[in-house]
């Protein structure tokens, strides 16, 4: 009879991921991270045969977030500043074909700060006191052009907002990506495993089958690297002076994942950051074992007269 036993691993679905790296990866400067599926499956059977297979998967929506901070003395003139830039800014990016906005409030917290009470003959005091107030929000804009980009840095930055918190992308395509995924990879284990038929010259209809497959989905934000490219003096001068190096820049760039590893990839030149798609599928097969053969021993019975005769014993107890 044949016995097929399926194991699923852990499906990791996330819609959203980042077109560009933002600010949100400034400060942490490695992001880089291993996305290979983990797709458990027993290591004891006679033959495994996967098959990994990648998409590369471009955006079709982005969401742009914008952070926004004011200070004021009173909270009239707080809100008024920041509404008046956070306006004069949607106004003209509303104007772009394609555009949503949304303004998220973040934060409205008082600011502090210290004030010294001398007395004579005793130490100073210092007491704290509210100064001011400090408001946060978001501006999240949705467009399908990436290129609109640029124009909304331009608009922002004329109204002093500049810290583009991250974008991130959006594709409605995941779901019969996966499944042309799952389709070429199914065919592809076949043709290993018809091969392995072949070449062993048996047939593992009747032979005990495990599946296991699973995805991953990778975001760009999670694939970039940093580095620092820069060219000091060879002179060595530490031995006699005291020498103040130059603060030197370091940036980040977009690695994606390699076709290297996989049976086979869809749209596999990359020219910007892309949405990664993984699938994994392994079977397991235990081979019908053949029965060891039977150690049976003949007995002859030699007569007097010289005459051979089989001896019919039972093994039985």
């Amino acid at each position: 009879m044949k016995k097929i036993l399926f194991f699923t691993s852990l499906l990791i679905v996330q819609f959203t991921i980042a077109q560009v790296s933002g600010n949100i990866n400034y400060k942490n400067q490695v992001v880089f991270t291993d996305n290979s599926i983990n797709v458990n499956f027993p290591s004891n059977a006679d033959i495994i045969a996967s098959v990994k297979g990648l998409a590369n998967v471009k955006a079709d929506a982005y969401v742009a977030i914008f952070q926004v901070t004011q200070t004021g003395a009173t909270t009239e003139e707080v809100n008024e500043i920041i509404d008046k830039r956070i306006g004069q800014s949607l106004k003209e990016i509303r104007l772009k074909k394609g555009v949503e906005t949304f303004v998220d409030m973040i934060t409205f917290v008082p600011m502090y700060d210290y004030t010294v009470e001398r007395k004579l003959f005793s130490r100073k005091t210092y007491n704290e006191i509210p100064v001011g107030f400090e408001l946060k929000k978001n501006i999240h804009i949705k467009y399908t052009d990436p290129s609109l980009l640029d124009d909304f840095m331009k608009i922002l930055s004329a109204n002093e907002i500049y810290d583009l918190v991250r974008v991130d992308y959006f594709s409605n395509t995941l779901e019969a990506v996966k499944k042309d995924l799952m389709n070429k990879a199914r065919l592809l284990v076949l043709e290993k495993v018809k091969n392995y038929e072949t070449l062993l010259g048996e047939t593992f209809t009747n032979a005990e089958k495990k599946i296991a497959d699973g995805y991953s989905i990778t975001l760009p934000v999670e694939m970039y690297k940093s580095y620092e490219a820069y060219s000091s003096s060879s002179l060595s001068l530490k031995k006699f002076a005291n020498v103040n190096q130059a603060v030197k820049s370091t940036t980040l760039y977009y690695q994606p994942i390699t076709n290297k590893d996989f049976d086979f990839v869809v749209n596999s030149t990359i020219l910007e950051p892309v949405i990664q798609v993984q699938y994994e599928i392994k079977i397991a097969i235990t081979r019908t074992k053949k029965p060891a053969p039977k150690n049976e021993k003949e007995y002859i019975l030699v007569t007097p007269s010289g005459d051979l005769k089989p001896l019919q014993l039972s093994t039985s107890k």
